[in-house]
C-alpha cells in the first residue's frame, strides 16, 4: 500500500494549534475533526466541510477552556458521537442523518479521573480509559457506566480488533492488556499480555499481529499471546521522532504509525508471514502527527498535526474502471471498494479471513459482483448491499455464475451446483447436477412466508432428465424425487416451496404437491405455464385455450379462456394481474380476476376472514367451491368457527354448518359466563374433537369435567354403544344395566344378529349365541362356538341344526370338522369330498380308510388342475401313480426340469412323444443344446437342423447336418439355405453358409455383385491371399470407370500400384489428388514429375504459379530441357526466370547438334550468348567456313583459335607453309613477341607497344609509352582498363577505375565486397551502392538484411531513396511471427532507422514536406510494435499490450488491416477484455471476406464509428493468417457471439468516446497520444521536452517500475529512445504524489 497526498482538509495555523481528535463514520460519509479550540468540524465523505459545533466542558463554572479533548467516536449507525474530555467526563451528543440537525447533548457519563482515550467499538459500548488506569464501557441505553477493568498505570491508548468484538489498552508503564467482549471460539487469553520497553502510544491491532511503537523510536510486533516476533528499529536515524499515534487499515494487512513530518507505512506479506516496511511517506514542515483516522472502507487516510492542519490521503493499492460504468479501488489486498459512477454507491467487498483478493467482476446486468482469493469466493448484490464469501477451492476460473434468482446464486463448477444466499457467508448447499439450464432449477428462498416455519429454503433440479429432486435447503435432506416417464423440459417451486410445477418433452404439465406426495397432470399440451407472483395461482396455456387454477389445492377446478395468440408475458402490478398475449399484429392483455387471486393470498397469509370476504363476492362456480372448502379446512384447524360454519353453509353441508352453529352457541355462552372467546370450554372443545374424529380425546375432554352422561351420550348418538357401555363399566354407572338392555334391543331393530350374538356369547350365553349366529347366516362362527364349548358339542340337536345350516351353505369344510370333532368320519369323510377340501380328506383317509388314499390324491390333482394349480397338482399325481398325467401338468404348468425327470423313467415309445415337446420349449428359450437332446431322443434330427438353421448357428447346424446326412446333401441344404438368405438380404448368415460348405467363391462372388467390395476383399484375403493384389487392381479398374476415384485410388495402393492411381487422377484432370498420391507414395521425385506434368498441361502463368506454390521452378525447367521439352521450357523461364532464356537456349543448341541439325544449333548457340560454342561446332567438324563466319560476326576472338585449329590441321598435313600463313595471321602471342624487337628496331612504337599488349606484357607496353612516347600512356591505360573488365579482375581494376571496379562487383553479386569498397570511398558513393544492394534484397524478400544495411550505414535524407525506405516499413509491418518478445530488436532497429531517417529529413529541404510526415507517422508505428515486444516479455506490463495493439489500429492505412485487428482482439482476449476483443476479431473476418472479395463495398464500419480508425484503408493481397489459424478464431467469435453477457461495443472513457480514439466525439478534441501506451493523454498528463510529446502519468510509472524490478535491456532501450525522441525522460525517482 502507498499513501499519496489527495488534499489539505484544514490549513495549519503558524504556531502549535493541535488537532486532539479524529473519527470516521462507520457509514463512511461523516469525518469528525476536533480542534485545539475544541470545537467539532464536520467533513461529508469528499472531505468537504459540513458543518462544525462547539463542546461543552463538565461544568461551566470552571470555563471554556478548562479541558481537553482526549478521543471521539461515531455510534454505530453513525448518528451519534461520543466525548471523551479531561474534566471527567464522557459527552454523546446526537448528530442525526442530516447536516442541518441540531446537535445536542443525548449521554453524559461523569468520571472519577480524566478521559485519557476513547473508542466506541461497532455494536459495543463506549470504551475509553482514564488517568487512574481504569478501562471503563459506557452503555448509551440505560446511561450507566462500569468498569471492564483497572490497573495501576495512566491508560495512553486504546484499540479494538477487526471484529470490533475486542479491545487492547496501552498504559504508562509499557503494559498492554487485552479484554474480548467475544472471543468468538479463537481460546486467546485476556489480561496483561506483554510490556512493551516505552509507553505504547501507537497501538494497533492487525489481523495478525499487535503493533506497539512509542518514544524509543522502534516499532515491535507481537504475536496473540504477547511473544515479540519482529522488530523495525529507527533509533539510529537522527531524522527520526518518536511514535506519536497509530492506525489499521480496516482489513487490518496495512498500519500506519505517524511521527514527525513522517507517515511510516508497514504491510503484512501473507508469503512471509511477516510485516514489511514500504516506503515512508515523508512531507516537509507537517510536524509532530496527533491523529490518525482510516475511513471504515479502507479508501482514505486522514492525519491531524500539532500545527492543526488536517490533510487527506488515498491509500488504494490501484483503481481500475470496470464496462466504464464502476470504479474499482483496492484499498488492501483483502478489501476493495466498488463504485456505482452513475449512481455513486459504493460497496466494500471484504475478505474476512484477510486473504487477498485476486480480481473483481460485476456480472449479471451489471448487478451483482464476483472475487476470487486463493481460498474463498466472494460474491454480492449491489442492489441490496448483501455481500457472502464462502470457502472456495481455486479451480482455475472455469464456474459459471447464473444471477436468474434475486436471492441467491447459483455457481456450477464441474457437475456440481452450489448455491450461495447473499448476506449469508456459508453455502447454502450444493447437488451433483448436469443440468445447468435456468429453466430446470428452481430455488425458493424465504419468498412467503410458511405458517410454522422461520427458515423456508427449498430447490427443485434434475438429477437426471427424468427425475427431479427437492431439498430442504434448511436441513439439507431430501424432501420429495419425482421419478417420471418422459424427459422434463421446465420445472419451478411455487413462492412456498409446496407445490411443483414440471413439463415434459412431450408438453405435458404435471403438478406433484411435496407435502402428499402427490403428482396430478393438469394439462396434455402446454406451451406456457407459470406462477402468478405472490400467489398460488397458475396460468397456463393449452393450444388456443388460457387456463388458470385459482385454487391449486383443486387442480381438477380449471377456469379456460378462448385465445387467439401465444401468451408472452404475465404482469401483476397495482392491484391488476394481466396475461400479455400477441394475436400477430397487436398484443391484447386479459385481465385475471385478482378476487380468486388475493383469496390464496389471504389464506397464505392466514387471514380467513378477508378470503372469506373475497369469496362472499363471488357466485358459486366449481373453482370458488373449491375454495369454499379449503377455506373451510383451514379456518376449522385455525379454529376460527365462525368463519368454518359459513363456508360449511356455503358448500350447502347442513349438518356441518348446523353442528358448528350449536357448538358456536356453547362458545358464545361460555364467553358471557367465563369471559375470552369460549374456544377452551369443554364442550367446545369436545364438539371440534368429535368432529375431527378423535373421538377417545372428546371421550377424556368430558370425563376430565365429570361429565360421564354427556360422554356416553355421545358415544349413543354416534352409535358406538360398545364405547358407551365400557365408559358406563368404568365409571360404575347406575344405569348400565339399562344401556345394556337398550343396546341389545337396538341391535335386534336393526338386524344385527351377529352383533347381538357377540353380546350373548361375552355374557355366558352360548346357546343364545349359537341362536343368533344362525338366524344371522353365520353358521361357521356357530361352529366355532360349539366346537369350543363341552356343553354345546355334547348337544346332538344343537350340532344337527349347526351341522345343517353349514351343509345347506355349502360350507363342506367346515361341516366335515364338525364332524370329525364328534367321530362321525364317513359324514366327515363325504363332506371334505364334496367342498373338495382334498388336504382335510387324504389326512383322514391315511387314519381311517387307507385305501382311499392313492384316489383321493388323483381327485386332488384332478381338481388342482381345473384351478388352474398345474405345478401344485403334479406332486399329486406321481403320489397316485398317474404318470401321463403327471407329465401333461409338468408340460402344461411349464416345469419342464420335473417333465424330464418324468418322462426319462417312461418306456421309450411313450417318451419320444413328449420329448418332442420338450425340445421345442428348450428351442423357443434358445437353449439350443438341451432341444437338440430332446429333439434326437424323439428321433427327429432334421428338426434340430432346422432348428439352428432358424437360429443362424449354422456350425451348429452343419455338425449335426454332417452327423445325419451325406456331404453332398448337406452342401445342396446349405447353398439352398445361403441363396434363400442372399435373397432376403442377410448377407453375412449366407457368407457363413457358403464358408461352412467351402464355397468361399460363391460368397465372393455375392458381394462382388452387390459391391459390397470390403466383405468382398476380406474372404480374397483370407481364402486366396495370392489373389489379393490383383483383385484390388482389378477393383480400382472397375471403380474407376465408375468415376469412383477415392475407392479406386484406396484400391491401387492396396495393390501396390500408386502409379495407376496417379494415371488415373491424371487422366481425369485431377491433379491434386494425382500430386497427393505421388508425394504420399512415391517421395519428392514423383511428386516433382507430377507437379511438373500439371503444370506442362496448364502452360503459360498457370504453370508458373503452380511450380512456384510447390518450389520447383527451377528444377522444372531443367527437367523440361533434360527431356526435350524445349518449348514448354523456354515458356516457363520467358514467364518467370528470364535469366535462364539463354541457358535453356544453349541446352537446345547442344540437343540439335548431337540430332546433326546444325544450322539450327548455331541459331540457339547465337541466341544463348555462345557463339564460340557454335564456332567449336564448326570446328569439331571442320566446317571452317561457317566457323570464320560466326566468329568474325559474334567472337572475333575466336577467328585466331579457328586459325589455330586450321594451322594444326595443316600442320598435321605437312603443310607447314599454309599452317605458319595461319599462325601469322592468328596473331599468336609468342609471335608477336618475336615481333616486338622487330617493330622497335623499325621505331614503330604504337606497333611495339600494341605487340606486347597482345602478349600480355603490360608493364613492358607501359614503359616503352612512358619512356618513348608518354601521348600513348592514356591508351595503354584504357586498354587495361578493358582487359581487367573483360577478365573480371575487379581488385586490379579498383586500382584504375572505383566506379567500374564497383559495378563489377555488383556484376557478379559480391555486394558485401562491393559495400565494404565504397565505404573507403565518400558517403554518396557508398549510399548509391547501399541503395542498390538494398533494392536487390528486397527483391529476394530478405527485407530484414535490407533494413540492418540502413542500420548499419544510416539514412541519408535522398528523395531517390524513399521509396525504398518505404518499401523496408510495409514489408516489416506485413511480415508474421513478429508479435513476440524476442522480436524486440527487429521492431527496434526499424524505429531506430526511422528516428534516424527523420532526423536527417529535417535538416533537409524536405523538412514539414508530405514525405516528411508520413515518415514521422511511420517511426510512430514502429516505437508502437517495439513497445509492445518490450511488455510482452514483462508479466507485468503484458496488460499494456492490449492498449499498444489497439493505439496501432489508428494507422491500418498503413498496417495490413487485418493483422492489426487480428492481433489487436487477441491482445484483448488475453487481457480479458472480451467485448472489445469479439469486436476486434469480428472486423478482422469482415475484412478477410473483403480481401477475398477485392473489395471494401459490403464492409460494415458501424461498430467503429466516432473512432479515429479509417475506414479507407488498402486491402492486402493476402490474408495475414494461415487457414488454421483463421479458422480457430471464426469458431472463437462465433460461440462468444452466442454469449449474451458480451456486447458488441467499445469501451469508452470520461469523453463518452472509444477509450483509445485520440479525438472526442462530442468535441472533436484532438489528445495527445500516450508515448508508452498510445491511448489518449487525458488527466495525470506527463510532459516532455520535445513539443507534442505526453505520456499517462500511470502508464509511466507502471513502465518505470517494471523497468527497476526486472532490469530487462528491453525496456531500458526503450526509455533511452524515449529520451532521444521526446527531448529528455522525467526523473526515474519520480514520486507517486
Amino acid at each position: 500500500m502507498q499513501l499519496k497526498h489527495i488534499k489539505t482538509l484544514l490549513e495549519p495555523q503558524e504556531g502549535a494549534f493541535k488537532i486532539c481528535a479524529l473519527a470516521w463514520a462507520p457509514n463512511n460519509q461523516k469525518l469528525a475533526a476536533c480542534t485545539a479550540d475544541r470545537v467539532v468540524l464536520l467533513y461529508d465523505e469528499h472531505g468537504e466541510k459540513k458543518d462544525k459545533f462547539s463542546l461543552k466542558p463538565a461544568d461551566s463554572k470552571y470555563g471554556k477552556k478548562s479541558y481537553t479533548v482526549k478521543g471521539l467516536a461515531f455510534s454505530s449507525d453513525s448518528t451519534k458521537l461520543a466525548v471523551g474530555q479531561t474534566d471527567n467526563i464522557v459527552f454523546v451528543y446526537k448528530l442525526g442523518t442530516d447536516w442541518s440537525e441540531k446537535k445536542v447533548i443525548c449521554n453524559k457519563f461523569v468520571q472519577q479521573s480524566a478521559v485519557t482515550c476513547l473508542i466506541w467499538p461497532l455494536d459495543q459500548p463506549i470504551v475509553f480509559g482514564l488517568a487512574d488506569g481504569k478501562v471503563r464501557i459506557a452503555n448509551v441505553k440505560t446511561n450507566k457506566s462500569s468498569t471492564l477493568y483497572g490497573t495501576d498505570s495512566y491508560v495512553v491508548s486504546l484499540a479494538t480488533n477487526l471484529s470490533n468484538k475486542g479491545i487492547l489498552s496501552g498504559h504508562a508503564d509499557g503494559t498492554i492488556v487485552r479484554y474480548f467482549f467475544d472471543d468468538e471460539g479463537s481460546g486467546e487469553s485476556q489480561g496483561k499480555i506483554t510490556v512493551h520497553p516505552s509507553p505504547p502510544y501507537a497501538l494497533a491491532w492487525t489481523a495478525n499481529s499487535i503493533i506497539a511503537a512509542g518514544c524509543d523510536k522502534r516499532v515491535l510486533a507481537y504475536g496473540k499471546e504477547g511473544r515479540m516476533y519482529q522488530q523495525f528499529d529507527f533509533s539510529r536515524d537522527v531524522n527520526e521522532h518518536e511514535f506519536t499515534v497509530a492506525a489499521t487499515s480496516p482489513s487490518g494487512q496495512s498500519v500506519v504509525i505517524g511521527s514527525y513530518d513522517r507517515l511510516r507505512v508497514f504491510n503484512w506479506s501473507p508469503r512471509k508471514g511477516a510485516w514489511d516496511e514500504s516506503k515512508a511517506k515523508e512531507i516537509q514542515n507537517l510536524y509532530t502527527i496527533t491523529q490518525l483516522a482510516w475511513k471504515r472502507d479502507g479508501s482514505r487516510l486522514v492525519a491531524g498535526t500539532i500545527c492543526g492542519g488536517v490533510e487527506l490521503f488515498d491509500c488504494s493499492l490501484r483503481r481500475s474502471i470496470y464496462k466504464n460504468k464502476f470504479e474499482i479501488t483496492y484499498v488492501g489486498l483483502s478489501q476493495v471498494i466498488v463504485k456505482n459512477l452513475s449512481t455513486g454507491t459504493r460497496v466494500i467487498l471484504k475478505s474476512h479471513y484477510g486473504y487477498e483478493i485476486d480480481e473483481v467482476k460485476i456480472l449479471g446486468k451489471d448487478r451483482y459482483l464476483v472475487g476470487h482469493t486463493n481460498e474463498t469466493l466472494l460474491l454480492g448484490d449491489l442492489q441490496q448491499n448483501k455481500l457472502s464469501e464462502v470457502a472456495w477451492q481455486n479451480t482455475g476460473g472455469n464456474e459459471k455464475f447464473y444471477f436468474e434468482n434475486e436471492n441467491v446464486c447459483m455457481i456450477f463448477n464441474a457437475g456440481e451446483l452450489s448455491l450461495v444466499e447473499y448476506g449469508n457467508n456459508e453455502i447454502l448447499g450444493s447437488v451433483r447436477t448436469e443440468f445447468m439450464n435456468p429453466h430446470l432449477i428452481s430455488v425458493r428462498i424465504n419468498e412467503r412466508k410458511v405458517k410454522g416455519h422461520d427458515e423456508n429454503k427449498k430447490m427443485a433440479y434434475l438429477v437426471d432428465l427424468k427425475t427431479i429432486n427437492v431439498q430442504d435447503l434448511v436441513y439439507g435432506t431430501t424432501i420429495a424425487q419425482v421419478n417420471h416417464d418422459s424427459k422434463i423440459g421446465w420445472l419451478e417451486l411455487n413462492e412456498t416451496g409446496r407445490q411443483l410445477l414440471f413439463r415434459d418433452k412431450k408438453v405435458r404439465l404435471h403438478l406433484y404437491n411435496i407435502e402428499t406426495q402427490t403428482r396430478t397432470t393438469l394439462l396434455n399440451y402446454c406451451n406456457y405455464v407459470q406462477w402468478v407472483p405472490g400467489s398460488d395461482v397458475v396460468v397456463s396455456q393449452n393450444r388456443s385455450n388460457l387456463c388458470v387454477w385459482y385454487n391449486i389445492d383443486a387442480p381438477e377446478r380449471v377456469t379456460m379462456f378462448p385465445l387467439k395468440g401465444d401468451i408472452i408475458d404475465l404482469e401483476r402490478a397495482s392491484g391488476k394481474t394481466e396475461v400479455i398475449v400477441n394475436e400477430g399484429v397487436t398484443t391484447v392483455s386479459y385481465t385475471l380476476d385478482e378476487g380468486l387471486i388475493e383469496f390464496g393470498t389471504a389464506i397464505d397469509d392466514g387471514d380467513f376472514a378477508r378470503a372469506a370476504a373475497f369469496l362472499e363476492t363471488l357466485e358459486l362456480s366449481p373453482e370458488t367451491e373449491a375454495m369454499w372448502k379449503t377455506l373451510a379446512r383451514l379456518s376449522l384447524e385455525a379454529r376460527q368457527l365462525y368463519i368454518a360454519e359459513r363456508c360449511y353453509a356455503a358448500l350447502g353441508d347442513v349438518a356441518k354448518a348446523r353442528y358448528l352453529r350449536e357448538t358456536n352457541k356453547y362458545a358464545e355462552w361460555a364467553s358471557v359466563q367465563f369471559g375470552g372467546d369460549g374456544s377452551d370450554y369443554y364442550k367446545v372443545r369436545a364438539r371440534l374433537a368429535v368432529l375431527d374424529k378423535h373421538l377417545k380425546l372428546a371421550e377424556a375432554i368430558y370425563l376430565e369435567q365429570n361429565s360421564v352422561d354427556e360422554a356416553v351420550e355421545m358415544y349413543q348418538e354416534l352409535h358406538m354403544w360398545d364405547r358407551a357401555i365400557d365408559v358406563a363399566e368404568a365409571k360404575a354407572h347406575p344405569e348400565l344395566d339399562e344401556l345394556r338392555r337398550r343396546y341389545e334391543q337396538w341391535l335386534m331393530s336393526t338386524n344385527q344378529e351377529e352383533k347381538a350374538g357377540e353380546v350373548k356369547e361375552q355374557e355366558g350365553d352360548p346357546m343364545g349365541a349359537v341362536a343368533l349366529y344362525l338366524k344371522a347366516g353365520l353358521p361357521a362362527r356357530a361352529a366355532r362356538l360349539a366346537t369350543s364349548r363341552r356343553e354345546l358339542i355334547e348337544s346332538q340337536d344343537v350340532i344337527n341344526r349347526i351341522a345343517s345350516a353349514l351343509i345347506k351353505a355349502e360350507m363342506y369344510e367346515q361341516a366335515g370338522d364338525l364332524f370329525e370333532k364328534i367321530g362321525d368320519f364317513d359324514k366327515a369323510l363325504d363332506c371334505y369330498r364334496r367342498g373338495e377340501g382334498f388336504r382335510k380328506a387324504v389326512e383322514l383317509a391315511r387314519s381311517h380308510y387307507p385305501s382311499d388314499v392313492v384316489k383321493l390324491e388323483e381327485q386332488w390333482g384332478d381338481y388342482l388342475v381345473s384351478q388352474k394349480q398345474l405345478d401344485a397338482a403334479i406332486n399329486h399325481y406321481i403320489e397316485a401313480g398317474a404318470s401321463i398325467k403327471a407329465i401333461e401338468a409338468a408340460i402344461s404348468s411349464r416345469q419342464w426340469s420335473k417333465a424330464v425327470q418324468i418322462v426319462e423313467l417312461q418306456d421309450p415309445d411313450l417318451a419320444s412323444k413328449y420329448y418332442y415337446k420338450i425340445a421345442q420349449h428348450y428351442a423357443s428359450v434358445q437353449q439350443y443344446e438341451l432341444a437338440e437332446k430332446f429333439y434326437v431322443e424323439a428321433g427327429m434330427t432334421t428338426e434340430a437342423i432346422e432348428m439352428y438353421n432358424s437360429a443362424g448357428l449354422w456350425e451348429q447346424a452343419h455338425r449335426l447336418a454332417a452327423k445325419a446326412m451325406r456331404p453332398d446333401e448337406v452342401a445342396v441344404m446349405y447353398i439352398k439355405q445361403a441363396q434363400t438368405l442372399e435373397d432376403r438380404g442377410r448377407y453375412r448368415e449366407a457368407e457363413l453358409l457358403y464358408v461352412n460348405v467351402d464355397e468361399p467363391d460363391l460368397a465372393i462372388t455375392m458381394y462382388k455383385k452387390l459391391q459390397q467390395y470390403e466383405h468382398m476383399l476380406r474372404l480374397v484375403k483370407q481364402f486366396h491371399p495370392d489373389l489379393l493384389h490383383d483383385t484390388h487392381i482389378h477393383l480400382a479398374k472397375e471403380m474407376e470407370t465408375q468415376k469412383q476415384f477415392r475407392q479406386a485410388e484406396h484400391n491401387y495402393l492396396e495393390g501396390k500400384d500408386w502409379k495407376s492411381a496417379v494415371n488415373m487422377y491424371r487422366a481425369n484432370d485431377l491433379w491434386e489428388d494425382a500430386y497427393r498420391v505421388a508425394k504420399a507414395q512415391g517421395g519428392a521425385n514423383a511428386a516433382k514429375q507430377v507437379a511438373y506434368l500439371w503444370a506442362k498441361m496448364l502452360g503459360g502463368d498457370s504453370a508458373v504459379k503452380l511450380l512456384n506454390k510447390f518450389g520447383i521452378l527451377e528444377p522444372a525447367i531443367d527437367y523440361a530441357t533434360e527431356n526435350g521439352s524445349f518449348d514448354f521450357a523456354f515458356d516457363l523461364a520467358r514467364i518467370s526466370a528470364k535469366e535462364k532464356v539463354p541457358e535453356i537456349h544453349l541446352k537446345y543448341a547442344m540437343f540439335l547438334e548431337d540430332e546433326g541439325k546444325f544450322q539450327e544449333a548455331e541459331a540457339q548457340f547465337t541466341k544463348a550468348n555462345k557463339p564460340k560454342e557454335a564456332v567449336l561446332m564448326y570446328v569439331h567438324n571442320q566446317d571452317w567456313a561457317s566457323a570464320q563466319r560466326i566468329a568474325e560476326q559474334h567472337d572475333p576472338d575466336s577467328v585466331a583459335d579457328i586459325l589455330v585449329a586450321q594451322a594444326r590441321v595443316a600442320f598435321e598435313e605437312k603443310d607447314y607453309a599454309r599452317a605458319e600463313s595461319f599462325l601469322l595471321r592468328a596473331q599468336r602471342p609468342e609471335v608477336a613477341v618475336n615481333f616486338y624487337r622487330v617493330y622497335l628496331g623499325a621505331d614503330l612504337i604504337k606497333d611495339a607497344i600494341d605487340a606486347c599488349m597482345e602478349g600480355g606484357e603490360w608493364n613492358k607496353a607501359k614503359k616503352i609509352a612512358k619512356e618513348l612516347d608518354p601521348r600513348f600512356e592514356a591508351y595503354v591505360d584504357d586498354r587495361y582498363r578493358e582487359k581487367l573488365q573483360n577478365e573480371g579482375k575487379a581488385e586490379q581494376l579498383a586500382g584504375v577505375d572505383i566506379i567500374a571496379a564497383l559495378d563489377m562487383y555488383v556484376d557478379r553479386g559480391q555486394w558485401d565486397k562491393a559495400i565494404d569498397t565504397a565505404q573507403q570511398q565518400n558517403p554518396k558513393i557508398l549510399h548509391k551502392y547501399v541503395a542498390l544492394y538494398a533494392t536487390q534484397l528486397i527483391k529476394e524478400n530478405n527485407v530484414e538484411k535490407a533494413m540492418d544495411l540502413y542500420v548499419k550505414h544510416g539514412c541519408p535524407a535522398n528523395a531517390q531513396n524513399y521509396n525504398i525506405y518505404k518499401r523496408i516499413v510495409f514489408d516489416m509491418l506485413a511480415m508474421p511471427g513478429m508479435d513476440e518478445p524476442s522480436s524486440y530488436r527487429t521492431w527496434a532497429d526499424l524505429r531506430d532507422l526511422l528516428f534516424d531517417l527523420s532526423e536527417n529529413i529535417k535538416k533537409s529541404p524536405d523538412a514539414n514536406s508530405k514525405q516528411h510526415e508520413e515518415f514521422e507517422n511511420m517511426l510512430l508505428i514502429a516505437h508502437y510494435y517495439a513497445n509492445r515486444s518490450a511488455c510482452l516479455g514483462q508479466e507485468s506490463l503484458k496488460p499494456m499490450t492490449s492498449k499498444l495493439s489497439a493505439s496501432i489500429l489508428r494507422h491500418t492505412d498503413v498496417v495490413p488491416a487485418d493483422k492489426a485487428f487480428y492481433e489487436a482482439g487477441k491482445h484483448a482476449k488475453i487481457a480479458g477484455m472480451e467485448n472489445m476483443a469479439f469486436v476486434f476479431l469480428n472486423r478482422y473476418l469482415d475484412l478477410v471476406e473483403a480481401i477475398e472479395d477485392g473489395s471494401l463495398d459490403m464492409m460494415d464500419n458501424s461498430d467503429f464509428q466516432d473512432t479515429d480508425i479509417p475506414f479507407e484503408i488498402p486491402l492486402p493481397e493476402k490474408p495475414y493468417l494461415p487457414e488454421t489459424q483463421h479458422e480457430e478464431t471464426k469458431e472463437w467469435v462465433l460461440a462468444v457471439s452466442m454469449d449474451q453477457k458480451i456486447e458488441q461495443v467499445l469501451p469508452q472513457d470520461e469523453r463518452n468516446t472509444y477509450e483509445a480514439s485520440l479525438v472526442a466525439a462530442s468535441t472533436g478534441i484532438h489528445a495527445l497520444p500516450c508515448v508508452i501506451t498510445g491511448y489518449p493523454v487525458l488527466r495525470n498528463k506527463l510532459e516532455f521536452k520535445q513539443s507534442g510529446r505526453a505520456a499517462n502519468k500511470d502508464d509511466w510509472n507502471k513502465f518505470l517500475m517494471a523497468t527497476k524490478m526486472s532490469h530487462s535491456p528491453d525496456c531500458q532501450d526503450v526509455l533511452r529512445f524515449i529520451g532521444q525522441w521526446c527531448g529528455s525522460t522525467p526523473n526515474p525517482s519520480y514520486s507517486f504524489q
